[in-house]
């Protein structure tokens, strides 16, 4: 399920949660939050960039340390073994 980021709409009538904003699992049928779940001020889902994957030195490094083999494609038949 997806995670939201929400934040109060005003500072000056919020709590700390919501002052400093929050994630929330959701999903994608549920509708938007419009209040803050602690203290009922009113909210606003905030767009964020989205975290995807992870770095290609940290998967390989994992995948080495588990014992997989990685193949480098050279030409038609032709692999090289990269670990």
């Amino acid at each position: 399920m997806p995670v939201y980021d929400y934040e109060a709409v005003s500072c000056e009538a919020s709590c700390a949660h919501c002052a400093k904003g929050f994630e929330i699992v959701q999903s994608i049928h549920d509708p938007r939050l419009t209040a803050c779940p602690k203290c009922g001020s009113p909210i606003r889902r905030v767009i964020t960039a989205p975290a995807i994957g992870r770095s290609k030195s940290k998967l390989d490094d994992r995948a080495k340390s588990a014992g997989f083999t990685k193949l480098k494609r050279l030409g038609k038949g032709e692999y090289e073994k990269m670990y």
